[in-house]
């Protein structure tokens, strides 16, 4: 189905729908949502119609869900209320609707990568994120819009073409799972998936106002993946609340013995309260960073809020951790994951495939053994670097990205601050150094299109989700964008 047949018969289903659902139900938490799913105050039917009459009055605006299966959802609907009647409930998502990065197989769904290679590929199988996301309740209502197999912080690709950001229609939504946070930001999905690596949860949560969370490496187990040693690449939530982002984390977290670097916790302690009292905690302010360059409004945007982390309790201090040798790893690390993922589709399909990919593709063909074995030592010195500078403080934060959303035709940001770069990640920095470290980072906005990043100590998933909420609570609601 085309995006344009997938919008005609969303408008088809509301026109023929005679309940009367109140818009409310789109901009409620999808906390608040699932409890009046399980006391029965709304159906999942009515949910589900609510979010279908958002994404026919919204999506042609901004292109961010791609692919929509209807009669599919309206089934499953059908079966939970059939169940809730009864008193049965399928999890912690039952009732919710949900549309599933386009990276992501799904069984019997369109599932393209953002490539005309697989314009018409539908898998005879489920991811196992989507395994876990539909056995918690969830309803799968179709895909979101991703950038060419995630690659590049801007949502485009040649099958649907560009997501735009709802703040701003001529500015871009960031990516790669830039979809993903446009639907939530709009009120067109309650939560959604997406995956990071490097920093494509987080930058298209601050770029859209909503929430990004890179988990740990092996929280949420990759399956199937053809790389299951690599902490480079993690699955992860994404919410318009950090309450939410623990809910989807919820269901989704757990190991599997199938994924090597699979965490032996399970995800039920994302469901525990996130309160906590921060006096005393330290927490680290980063300040200059070698090779970092910020806009200057985004780095006052963030910095404005480190009275709202004081004003918790937390002694904060200027301090920066040593990322040397972080950009040359990463950049190492992703080409080689490039090469593992995509060397046959560059054989066969070259034509097909955009320039970045292909660039990306022939440096990791072109590593050395020496170059790979020096960027896995650069990434262990930093590691234990960074680990050794969070005995001391328990927290460290950041801009999420170094620079505002800029023009929807332009690729990537070419300059800041008026220092041209080089590439089209350099402007990355700020997520894909984190990603480095192992360590757990989330983007929680403090203004509609700048967020902040906290970051955590090694699998400290939970401990970074309190301070998050604690953040946000402190800051207050932020305004929804007006599309």
């Amino acid at each position: 189905m085309t995006r344009r047949d997938a919008v005609l018969k969303t408008a088809a289903l509301a026109a023929a729908t005679a309940t009367a659902v109140p818009q409310s139900l789109n901009w409620i938490s999808a906390r608040d949502l699932a409890t009046k799913l399980r006391k029965k105050e709304v159906s999942a039917r009515e949910v589900l119609e609510a979010h279908l009459q958002q994404i026919e009055r919204v999506n042609p605006k901004v292109n961010a869900i791609i692919t929509l299966v209807v009669e599919k959802a309206l089934q499953r609907t059908k079966e939970l209320d059939e169940a809730a009647v009864k008193g049965r409930f399928a999890g912690v998502l039952h009732g919710l609707p949900i549309a599933h990065k386009d990276l992501v197989e799904t069984k019997g769904i369109r599932t393209t990568f953002g490539s005309p290679i697989f314009k018409d590929n539908i898998p005879n199988f489920n991811a196992l994120l989507i395994d876990r996301i539909q056995g918690a309740g969830a309803i799968t209502i179709g895909k979101t819009n991703t950038p060419e197999f995630g690659a590049g912080s801007q949502t485009f690709n040649k099958v649907f073409g560009a997501t735009r950001n709802p703040h701003d229609l001529s500015k871009t939504c960031g990516g790669s799972s830039g979809g993903a946070a446009v639907s939530l930001a709009t009120g067109m999905l309650p939560i959604a998936d997406g995956s990071d690596m490097g920093g494509s949860l987080r930058n298209p949560a601050a770029f859209n106002g909503v929430v990004g969370f890179r988990v740990s490496p092996g929280r949420v187990p990759q399956v199937p993946s053809g790389s299951v040693w690599s902490p480079l690449s993690v699955l992860g939530p994404m919410g318009r609340s950090v309450a939410d982002v623990a809910l989807l984390l919820s269901a989704i977290a757990g190991p599997d013995p199938r994924y090597a670097l699979s965490i032996q916790e399970s995800g039920e302690q994302f469901l525990k309260p996130l309160d906590r009292k921060f006096k005393g905690v330290r927490v680290a302010w980063c300040g200059a960073i070698p090779g970092m360059i910020f806009d200057p409004r985004v780095r006052q945007a963030v910095n404005n809020q480190r009275k709202t982390i004081e004003a918790l309790g937390c002694v904060v201090e200027d301090a920066t951790p040593d990322f040397t040798g972080a950009d040359e790893s990463f950049r190492v690390m992703r080409a080689l994951s490039f090469l593992q993922s995509h060397a046959a589709k560059l054989k066969q399909h070259r034509d097909l495939l955009k320039p970045t990919v292909i660039e990306e593709i022939e440096r990791g063909a072109k590593l050395t053994a020496a170059e790979i074995a020096n960027a896995e030592i650069a990434r262990s010195a930093l590691c234990a670097r960074v680990g050794q500078f969070l005995s001391k403080y328990e927290y460290f934060i950041l801009p999420t990205v170094q620079v505002l959303p800029f023009d929807i035709e332009q690729e990537y940001s070419k300059e800041i601050d008026g220092q041209r770069m080089r590439t089209y990640i350099d402007w990355m920095r700020s997520c894909y150094f984190i990603t480095m470290t192992g360590l757990p980072a989330i983007s929680v906005p403090c203004e509609q299109t700048i967020g902040m990043q906290i970051v955590g100590r090694p699998q400290a998933d939970f401990a970074v989700l309190q301070l998050a909420h604690a953040f946000e609570a402190a800051r207050g609601p932020l305004a929804h964008p007006k599309v």
